[in-house]
């Protein structure tokens, strides 16, 4: 009864800061997000101590601390949200808890993962009724490694959570990528070739959900798988691009499966 154990994976990620981020970058702001809980939720938050976990870039359940929990009471005046920039929490909509880390298992933040179990909707649960398993125990914390760009297969609402060290490469290189939908298995062959590479081209379709594409503005909203089929070399301008796409187009046949049908560089 004195230890509860929480899971923190905020499904508003897409919107703002995913508690991973906030706990990777920004500490403060992951002490705010988490020391902010709804007041229906009082009671189970009610214990002296809190085992948290947070989910990494890759849907891994990461330890992250024990904290010595107080319940502080309501929130005595607006602040700014903060997983989501530019909004804001006001004063009496939420339970404040005073947090501190204990030293107790400390040494194992952000090294020890564990396999939460089948209930993940459950994201706050009692300690002494819901054992974990520890599936990995790593030597230190680090993120995984850049894969290299043809290695590069992720959903296009990952890549906000994706490690830092892996964008400076997804924003220097350009060239032709792949966006597979879900739900749909149609292709779509683009090209990158603006500053920012593939990183800037990408954060477009996250922004607008189709990049400006006719064919994607016309679907639901999906979430894209995105992969690089081919990077250009650094003397490459904007038509050798537009012809690799195209090249790239013919050979996946990906006019003819309708999401390309607007846009063929390539005759």
């Amino acid at each position: 009864m004195q230890v509860r154990v929480i899971r923190h994976k905020d499904q508003r990620a897409s919107k703002g800061r995913s508690p991973y981020e906030m706990w990777r970058d920004k500490p403060e702001l992951f002490s705010d997000y988490q020391s902010s809980q709804k007041i229906k939720n009082r009671k189970i938050f009610s214990a002296p101590f809190w085992a948290v976990f947070i989910v990494d870039a890759f849907d891994d359940t990461m330890f992250g601390g024990i904290y010595a929990a107080n319940y502080f009471g309501l929130l005595d005046k607006d602040r700014p949200k903060p997983q989501i920039e530019g909004e804001i929490e006001k004063a009496g909509s939420c339970d404040i808890y005073k947090l501190s880390l204990h030293s107790t298992m400390q040494d194992l933040i952000g090294r020890m993962f564990i396999d939460w179990g089948s209930a993940k909707i459950a994201w706050v649960q009692y300690a002494h009724r819901n054992d974990k398993i520890v599936t990995e125990l790593r030597s230190h914390f680090a993120e995984v490694k850049f894969p290299g760009y043809l290695n590069f297969i992720e959903p296009l609402s990952r890549l906000p959570k994706l490690p830092s060290t892996w964008i400076a490469p997804l924003q220097s290189a350009k060239g032709v990528y792949l966006l597979t939908c879900p739900k749909t298995k149609e292709q779509y062959v683009g090209s990158a070739s603006g500053v920012d590479g593939f990183w800037g081209r990408w954060l477009n379709y996250i922004q607008t959900g189709h990049g400006g594409n006719v064919a994607l503005k016309s679907r639901d909203p999906s979430d894209y798988q995105v992969s690089i089929l081919e990077v250009a070399g650094s003397s490459a301008n904007v038509e050798d691009i537009f012809a690799m796409e195209g090249r790239w187009q013919l050979k996946l046949q990906s006019q003819e499966m309708r999401l390309n049908r607007n846009l063929a560089h390539f005759p």
